[in-house]
């Protein structure tokens, strides 16, 4: 087992598990992560996936004691693969939230880069080492360069360094920044947070923003409207904040 994931009502933890290889993502880690997602497209109930790594790291980045047996096509077709993996969590229907512990490095940080949102301890650290080691990344680059920008991203994909917590916070990189052993508590406290909006609006807003990105218009108003009409949690929020204002 790489990767496991737990369901608690509208939370769903999904944790990395290779801590003696610091996460480091293989062939068995891409498998139980296809497997988690596949459930989680499925999972009605679920507004909120946090992935966590076990251990003292989240993702150290690609298994690199897999690289030198790879022939080109099988390094192409293995790039592919965890490139579908990252445009599956960006079409899942939860908002999904990283929270990231020591090392989010090369395929880790792209990992992180992947979810909606990213919360870190202050220990944490980021980065893309792969051109140190003289090649390229080879997934999640126009990810990256949606979340924190063409500038800084190109600070990072082509420099190799790492930067801590507090420098991806600035660069929008993260979201927040928590001190070093409280990432577990302030991650479902953020979590829960988020779960406290109807799944409904969540999932829309997800997918608005998704067909942004690809380059559609996205169809925000009509959205909305199938909210208003359809959702019974939103059509009940929407009654009692106008019977609320009208006490007022």
């Amino acid at each position: 087992m790489s990767a496991s994931l737990i369901v608690d009502g509208a939370i769903a933890r999904l944790t990395l598990e290779r801590p003696e290889a610091l996460n480091a993502l293989n062939r068995g880690v891409a498998a139980a992560l296809e497997d988690s997602l596949g459930r989680l497209e499925g999972a009605r109930d679920v507004s909120v996936v946090v992935l966590s790594g076990r251990g003292r790291a989240f993702c150290a980045g690609n298994d690199i004691a897999e690289m030198p047996a790879l022939s080109p096509a099988d390094a192409e077709a293995l790039s592919q693969r965890w490139q579908d993996i990252m445009d599956r969590f960006a079409r899942l229907p939860q908002v999904t939230i990283a929270a990231v512990r020591g090392y989010a490095l090369g395929g880790g940080c792209m990992l992180a880069a992947a979810q909606d949102l990213r919360i870190a301890e202050t220990g944490a650290t980021f980065g893309l080492p792969e051109i140190t080691l003289g090649f390229n990344p080879s997934y999640g680059i126009a990810r990256l360069l949606d979340v924190v920008g063409g500038g800084h991203a190109r600070d990072l994909l082509l420099t190799g360094r790492t930067i801590d917590a507090a420098e991806a916070l600035r660069m929008g990189l993260v979201t927040r920044v928590v001190p070093d052993g409280t990432l577990e508590r302030a991650a479902a406290d953020f979590a829960a947070d988020v779960a406290r909006h109807p799944r409904g609006g969540l999932a829309a807003t997800k997918a608005i923003v998704a067909d942004i990105r690809a380059g559609r218009s996205g169809d925000a108003a009509r959205a909305y409207a199938a909210a208003l009409r359809a959702d019974p949690e939103a059509r009940a929020r929407i009654a009692a904040f106008v019977a609320k204002k009208k006490r007022g």
